[in-house]
């Protein structure tokens, strides 16, 4: 048995905290479970119980005034000030490796590249854990959608250079890390060797959610004309998330056979403007908070994300009960089994996402058997183990950096 010294693993979002965050508490705790000591290194905001006792959690000092307050001429430029931020967030990280001299260094994009040259200096794999699919596209979406909801210059996250930053961690880290096919092939497309590419999917987390005892079915009639369908999404509501697309869905359908529950916030008023306009003649409900309530309430998940290298909403969906319908720009559309737990349908296709929710609707009787199987399935998933998909990785990148190799 491969024996690992000490991992550390550095994340720019406080491990816990949304998406990136769930990433990154189940990267500390993975590496946790297989080796003798991992210690982290991230901000401030770190929710307690997503780091195992014994987990040494380094906090740093938030980089520039103001950065999460918005109150610097840089909340202007939301790209640029990503940017800034990760470009002095990495060094700051970077210098704790001297003291802590690591066996592996597990960086998570746009902050890792300065970790991942002192690992290349003294001799230490890395690896890079990529989120999402490659940065390009990423960043493809972004301007496209932008242009098409309202014809104007994308001025976000990622801009070039952050793009171009991202790149040289993908070049230069021992393998890359992602949580699907569908990021990987991302990947490569984007010109990343695959053979330096990894599938090790998330443990799925669903805290604290779980299906109620009985689904109301609003009116107690439950074919398709007893009342709207209840239909839930999750997520920032930004263009990459496509909140637009299930908007549009929804009109498709009827305004008075579908009723919508976001639950996230808008970003900037660019998108508070476009929720306006989208949402008008809908029934639709958009705030923050827990997605607990919602996820009770509704009938149907969707989401209709136009890129996604996991989708932690996903998961949390099945083990609220639900089937879900999910875009096939998501890693984890791998987990819905068509009509049985749900459906697939193409990215940025109002047509085809619309007919998936009429479909739905007309087989509304099926959806809490449907449920029931998705619940089935996560409960399954959660149980698996990817340590020994850990090890093997740990293994190939020590030999990727030993002399001679």
């Amino acid at each position: 048995m491969t024996d690992i010294g000490t991992v550390v693993v550095i994340s720019g979002v406080p491990p816990g905290a949304g998406g990136m965050g769930l990433q990154a508490a189940n990267s500390i705790s993975e590496w946790h479970r297989v080796a003798r000591e991992v210690v982290a290194i991230g901000p401030s905001g770190a929710r307690p119980e997503t780091i195992p006792p014994g987990v040494r959690y380094i906090e740093l000092p938030p980089v520039m005034a103001g950065f999460r307050g918005n109150r610097t001429w840089l909340r202007w430029l939301a790209g640029r000030r990503q940017y800034v931020h990760d470009r002095k967030f990495g060094p700051r990280a970077a210098a704790q490796l001297d003291g802590l001299r690591p066996a592996l260094v597990h960086v998570f994009t746009q902050v890792g590249l300065e970790a991942i040259r002192w690992a290349n200096a003294h001799g230490v794999p890395s690896i890079l854990d990529s989120p999402n699919g490659h940065v390009r596209n990423y960043r493809d979406v972004y301007v496209r959608e932008t242009r098409l909801a309202g014809g104007r210059v994308y001025l976000g996250h990622p801009t070039p250079r952050m793009v171009a930053r991202v790149e040289e961690e993908y070049r230069t880290a021992t393998f890359v890390r992602v949580s699907s096919d569908w990021a990987r092939d991302s990947l490569v497309a984007g010109g990343v060797a695959r053979d330096r590419v990894r599938v090790i999917a998330q443990t799925p987390v669903a805290a604290g959610i779980h299906p109620p005892a009985r689904r109301d079915q609003g009116t107690g009639e439950s074919g398709p004309d007893a009342g709207p369908l209840r239909v839930c999404f999750v997520g920032t509501l930004d263009l990459r998330k496509g909140f637009v697309h299930l908007l549009r869905a929804a009109r498709r359908v009827g305004a008075d056979r579908v009723s919508v529950r976001l639950v996230g916030g808008t970003v900037d008023g660019f998108t508070r403007r476009l929720l306006a306009r989208e949402r008008a003649g809908l029934s639709v409900e958009a705030s923050w908070g827990s997605p607990v309530e919602a996820l009770r309430w509704a009938e149907l998940f969707v989401l209709p994300t136009l890129e996604d290298g996991y989708g932690f909403v996903v998961v949390e969906a099945m083990a609220a009960g639900l089937p879900v319908i999910v875009t096939d720009a998501c890693g984890n559309a791998a987990l819905v089994r068509e009509g049985e737990t749900g459906w697939v349908v193409p990215a940025g296709d109002d047509a085809a996402l619309a007919a998936a929710i009429e479909t739905a609707r007309r087989r509304r009787d099926r959806l809490p058997a449907m449920g029931d199987a998705a619940r089935a399935d996560w409960e399954r998933l959660s149980a698996m183990s990817n340590a020994g998909q850990l090890r093997a990785l740990y293994a190939d990148a020590v030999g990727r950096v030993a002399p001679g190799a």
